[in-house]
């Protein structure tokens, strides 16, 4: 077990490293990510040849899960700093996320009989209670953890829902819900690994739909309001939701299209935050008294600053109670650490 310890804490690291990196990219990072992956790199192929006595495993064993995340740990922080041109490192980046992605899913049903990665999938608040977080078979009534629908047969397919549901929540009592919107050109599989951590951490639903085209319509005929329509409709059916603690946000077009939803005559959602989006130019009769928590980065490079602070001007001329909160150090990426601020904001009871 040592061994097996000592290499998910290799891959922890890696985890971790690309997180960091996430949160702080912009076009240009590249070389600066090329030193710091540089170890990681080392020490995780180190540590895999150390323990590749662990791929005697049967398929689908701890030891061959952990052997294959390694791998794909290094494939993406390679991948991820190998263009130092602006066009070509965005896509290498955006795919290498979907590696990290398809590690976290490998690793997080390890929860139970590994530290390191219980560890992982908690915000630090709690990691010295990370025991108390995993699941008791006799608690849940519904299926919980990470639910995939829609994917079966292809796992990127347009329209479908990635879920958490807390494992240890037995389902008695109504729990708030998150609804999270991709990026442009993301899916809901990789963006719901922004909220699992906390989803975890406090006892609440996640749900991350995918948008039914490339990205949300933001423009043209609204495909994608059916969409969340039929989101919370299935939530409400089948796991004890909150009506009245629906928060949907999203990142970029993701944070974009959730205005859209707050323009709505009627709205199912109680608040609304917006991650490095912007105002739509649409009738903003219906906002008076929404909620809205609008997170912008002072270095967006896509979406400018002074978008942002129009943005909220507009909204507040118009009645919405709006909060702006600008981050000094943020490019056009997810601030993972505002996620706290967002939740105490949406409800005093989620904050840790």
């Amino acid at each position: 077990m040592p061994a097996v310890e000592e290499l998910a804490e290799g891959v922890v690291e890696a985890l971790e490293a690309f997180e960091r990196a996430r949160r702080d990219y912009f076009p240009g990072i590249v070389p600066r990510l090329r030193e710091a992956f540089a170890p990681v790199i080392d020490r995780l192929k180190e540590s895999g040849a150390t323990h590749r006595s662990l791929s005697a495993d049967p398929p689908g064993g701890i030891g061959r899960t952990l052997l294959r995340a390694a791998d794909l740990c290094c494939e993406a922080l390679r991948l991820s700093v190998e263009a130092d041109w602006m066009e070509q490192s965005l896509v290498d980046f955006r795919k290498a996320g979907r590696r990290i992605c398809r590690v976290q899913e490998r690793l997080y049903p390890l929860c139970p009989v590994l530290p390191p990665i219980n560890r992982f999938f908690l915000e630090e608040k709690v990691r010295d209670r990370a025991e108390t977080f995993i699941r008791d078979d006799g608690a849940a009534s519904s299926p919980a953890g990470l639910v995939h629908l829609g994917l079966d047969e292809d796992p990127y397919a347009r329209g479908g829902l990635s879920l958490y549901i807390p494992e240890y929540d037995d389902g008695s009592r109504p729990l708030p819900l998150v609804v999270a919107l991709h990026g442009g050109f993301g899916h809901g599989r990789d963006f719901i690994w922004t909220w699992l951590r906390e989803a975890r951490s406090r006892c609440f639903i996640v749900a991350a739909p995918c948008s039914r085209g490339p990205t949300w319509t933001i423009t043209g005929h609204d495909f994608d309001a059916l969409l969340l329509q039929e989101v919370l409709e299935t939530l409400c059916r089948g796991w004890n939701v909150d009506r009245k603690r629906i928060l949907i946000t999203g990142l970029s077009d993701g944070g974009t299209y959730a205005l859209v939803r707050a323009v709505d005559e009627v709205s199912p959602f109680s608040a609304y935050a917006v991650v490095s989006g912007i105002l739509p130019p649409f009738d903003l009769r219906h906002v008076k008294g929404r909620r809205i928590y609008w997170v912008h980065g002072a270095k967006d490079w896509m979406f400018p600053l002074r978008r942002a602070k129009t943005g909220e001007k507009e909204l507040a001329a118009t009645g919405a109670d709006v909060t702006l909160k600008i981050v000094p150090d943020l490019y056009h990426a997810y601030p993972r650490e505002q996620n706290d601020g967002m939740l105490a904001w949406f409800d005093p009871a989620l904050a840790l």
